[in-house]
């Protein structure tokens, strides 16, 4: 039976993590074959007690892998996670995040469609985070159409299943450090012509814990997306 890898960062998250914990080992449970799928969350270095609490939650649950980590940002977060799953040898990856937002329900979906595609991306079409993310989102999506001529329906959704040997496929294509990596595994998968589906899933407002991104954050993080687009532009196809 296919291995399931789900991949989950978290930064003081001590409040929400109990509750993703409930929401999504059920769904490594379900797909955990011969007991080698893992729950795998990783606290990137949080101030609070996110990684005490993961260990506690992990002693009655086998498949609940807590990872920690210096504090290094959602991105470098998530392509750790990749790697360790890749290292793993896991069939397949799926990444979600810890505050709430997205809805196991949906992951079904995803899982009955992974013998026709090697990546199901989630499309947020209606986004429960407000009106200045989607914003964001948007924007980002023009600018993957001006440096990348690829056109997709939502480029960073948190809620992705991706066969391990894809992402292996793309990861060294990108810095470690990188703050952005979904965005640019979407524009791989779709620029290449990978097999991809995208899927509507619903996105709830967090509901509790605090929010780390600001409009403040968001333009820096703009500001360097654009050099990273124009580096990646001229190194794609290496």
């Amino acid at each position: 039976m296919e291995t399931l890898y789900v991949v989950i960062p978290a930064y003081n998250e001590e409040e929400n993590i109990e509750r993703c914990i409930d929401d999504w080992y059920p769904v490594v449970e379900r797909h955990s074959g011969d007991g080698n799928s893992r729950l795998v969350v990783i606290d990137d270095g949080s101030k609070d007690e996110t990684y005490s609490r993961l260990q506690a939650l992990s002693k009655e649950r086998p498949l609940l892998a807590p990872l920690t980590k210096p504090n290094a940002g959602h991105g470098p977060t998530v392509l750790f996670g990749y790697r360790h799953a890749i290292e793993c040898k896991s069939d397949w990856i799926f990444q979600t995040d810890s505050d709430g937002q997205t809805n196991p329900e949906e992951f079904e979906q995803f899982w009955d469609n992974r013998d026709k595609y090697d990546a199901i991306l989630g499309n947020r079409v209606v986004r429960g985070d407000g009106k200045d993310r989607k914003f964001v989102e948007n924007t980002v999506c023009l600018l993957l159409r001006i440096f990348f001529s690829v056109k997709v329906k939502d480029a960073n959704a948190p809620f992705r299943l991706m066969k391990t040997e894809l992402v292996a496929k793309y990861i060294d294509k990108l810095p470690k450090d990188f703050n952005i990596p979904n965005i640019m595994f979407t524009t791989y998968y779709v620029y290449f012509h990978e097999k991809v589906l995208f899927l509507p899933i619903s996105f709830k407002p967090r509901e509790k814990g605090a929010n780390t991104i600001n409009p403040k954050k968001i333009i820096g993080i703009g500001w360097k997306a654009l050099g990273d687009f124009w580096m990646l532009r001229r190194t794609i196809n290496d």
